[in-house]
């Protein structure tokens, strides 16, 4: 996996001051995509374990909320092994920060996922608190929105659907944990 760019102290894409990393490789296209550089796999950097030393590093003050994934697309099959990689190491090293995944794919497209290995796409999501799903559709832009494009896209809380077994949006006024 390729990673264009590792943002620190983001506060646009998730609550709070974040470490972002935006990976490489998206096969979504949306029209008028902020990033389409970052479209193609080989854009950018080779993500090592060099790379996952320096975000953990980034992640240590206190002041840091937790870390969100963007892309590119995170979800990508190529892309999940690293990521999952990832996560992994940031719930071992920091269980109470947050970690947000953004995806073009929808939540029920990725928990019936046919183009990868379904257990390294059902452990990725289960490490993750928020997922803000949908693809970004101009048409449906609105600036107006929090941590997202576009009106369709959903903004779910992952641990509150995991315990209910139904799919909850995120509440902006519930801070924590997230």
């Amino acid at each position: 996996m390729n990673y264009s760019v590792i943002k620190n102290c983001d506060i646009a894409n998730g609550p709070g001051c974040r470490i972002v990393l935006f990976v490489s490789g998206c096969t979504h296209h949306c029209k008028e995509c902020f990033q389409p550089e970052t479209w193609n796999f080989g854009y950018g950097q080779p993500f090592t374990q060099e790379t996952v030393d320096e975000i953990l590093r980034l992640l240590a003050p206190s002041y840091i909320a937790g870390l969100t994934l963007l892309g590119g697309e995170p979800f990508e099959p190529q892309n999940q092994p690293a990521l999952l990689d990832l996560v992994r190491q940031v719930r071992a090293k920091y269980p109470h920060k947050s970690i947000w995944s953004f995806s073009g794919y929808t939540y029920e497209q990725i928990t019936s996922w046919t183009l990868g290995p379904r257990a390294i796409t059902e452990e990725f999501l289960s490490l993750l608190d928020v997922l803000v799903d949908g693809e970004f559709v101009v048409e449906l832009k609105n600036l107006n929105l929090r941590f997202r494009g576009s009106s369709n896209q959903r903004i779910i809380d992952l641990n509150k659907t995991r315990e209910t077994g139904v799919l909850t949006l995120w509440d902006d006024g519930d801070m924590e944990g997230h």
